[in-house]
């Protein structure tokens, strides 16, 4: 199969980009493949890894989160724009930031890491999340990255206050006739009275308007988000949620989560922690937060396990794919990247698994829990929220594919695990990073390793 050269520009750079932050200085510096030359495009070396990437789909311009800079670069990666993010007079722990009030904490000079950056095509700007005061976000201009505003005076405008790139993840939920709707989700860092875990919240027309990133419903007893109840902390003191990936399908919303949790191993009367990989599942008009669900998801072959969620990437089947998996070519297909165990989330084993799932099997599993709980059968099982022992209540009410759930039985965890479909192994060069798409219907996967390597 021949690729564009357009596509090959964005699978190479998309892949180098996401694996900044585990190549090697010595991968970097080998020269590329004579007969396949790259473009490249390196940042001020002060300014250490890229973050995150995008491009927009109408004019192929890529937009690329730094430390302290978001650039703007052409389809061949010139710089076509820059904005300054940072440094700036911060402290990480001074809630408010001290932009709102005066902080007693000593300030010193903070690199602005790029935390979330996405094209709000609605209209034309783009949202670049940092890690400075408790990771405020900039709505800028996608033709010059003129500042259109820097909501910050509320405690909703702050997202998160990890400073690590990848601990925030937004999805967009557009709209014809309404102000479209943001998904966050976030890492907490121990903080779960100031930062929900999963919030929806308002992308007003207006970059200054007042309303901006507010939750789209919040009341003295009822919002929409999910925070960490404290005592789970008490249990797990290192609890959080990270989030790998997030993505619109019909009429959810979906993450990809990797979460702590302490178990029995068989025969011990002792528990250990260990990470579960687990997909959460949202209605996109909940604006309570009832719909939550969470399922654990892996992949096994020949009996080794890979359990510790890597990336992800959602893609269509294709029709020769979809023969064989016996669903139709438009389907919605993951392309997830797992390593093997479950026990170390920072050092993962290098032996890795490309696994694909097929969501309307994750969702038919999602829709029979529901409606055995609805039927009083086992108990809400999420173990975060210390309620797994808590009873399902029983209600006569039909459970149908798009249901959005009550106030009761929420939120939901299913407790069997959905086994994606291995396709390829990687035993001495773990797999990061995977994109995926279909080309004169087949399906195409472009994986990125440990080392810097691009596999096809």
């Amino acid at each position: 199969l021949i690729m564009s050269p357009a596509m090959w520009k964005w699978t190479c750079l998309v892949s180098h980009l996401l694996l900044s932050t585990t190549v090697s200085p010595l991968s970097r510096q080998q020269p590329p493949h004579p007969k396949r030359p790259f473009i490249t495009f390196t940042g001020e070396k002060a300014e250490g890894n890229f973050n995150h990437l995008v491009v927009d789909e109408r004019t192929g311009h890529i937009y690329l989160g730094a430390v302290n800079r978001i650039y703007k670069l052409s389809s061949d990666l010139k710089v076509l724009v820059t904005h300054e993010t940072g440094p700036d007079d911060d402290n990480p722990k001074c809630y408010p930031p001290r932009i709102v009030q005066t902080c007693n904490e000593p300030l010193t000079p903070t690199n602005n890491i790029n935390k979330m950056l996405l094209i709000d095509y609605k209209e034309n700007r783009l949202i670049a999340c940092g890690s400075l005061y408790q990771g405020i976000c900039k709505l800028l201009r996608l033709d010059d990255l003129f500042k259109l505003g820097e909501p910050f005076h509320k405690k909703e405008h702050y997202l998160s206050g990890v400073n690590e790139s990848g601990s925030v993840f937004g999805v967009i939920v557009s709209y014809s006739n309404m102000d479209d709707k943001l998904f966050i989700a976030t890492a907490v860092d121990g903080k779960p009275e100031y930062f929900p875990t999963i919030s929806s919240r308002k992308l007003t027309k207006n970059s200054e308007a007042d309303g901006m990133f507010a939750y789209v419903f919040h009341d003295e007893f009822v919002a929409s988000m999910i925070k960490i109840p404290s005592d789970t902390f008490t249990i797990i003191p290192d609890f959080d949620i990270y989030y790998i990936y997030g993505f619109s399908s019909g009429n959810f919303v979906y993450f990809l989560t990797l979460q702590p949790e302490m178990i029995s191993p068989p025969g011990s009367t002792t528990k250990e922690q260990v990470y579960t990989s687990k997909l959460v599942r949202l209605c996109k008009e909940d604006t309570a937060f009832n719909s939550y669900v969470e399922v654990p998801i892996g992949c096994e072959k020949n009996g080794v396990e890979y359990r510790l969620l890597q990336a992800a990437y959602l893609s269509k089947a294709g029709a020769i794919l979809a023969r064989s998996l016996g669903v139709g070519p438009e389907d919605d297909i993951l392309f997830t990247v797992f390593s093997k165990g479950q026990k170390r989330k920072m050092k993962s084993l290098d032996e890795s698994a490309l696994c694909i799932f097929v969501l309307k099997k994750i969702n038919d599993r999602i829709k029979d829990r529901l409606q055995s709980c609805y039927r009083g059968e086992g108990t809400l099982d999420l173990a975060w929220l210390k309620v797994k022992d808590i009873p399902c209540s029983s209600a006569l009410l039909t459970i149908d594919d798009n249901f959005c759930g009550l106030d009761m039985n929420a939120p939901l965890g299913v407790s069997s695990m959905v086994r994606g479909l291995p396709i390829f192994t990687e035993d001495g060069d773990r797999m990061t990073s995977v994109i995926a798409y279909v080309y004169k219907n087949h399906s195409l996967a472009f994986v990125g390793t440990k080392s810097g390597k691009l596999k096809k």
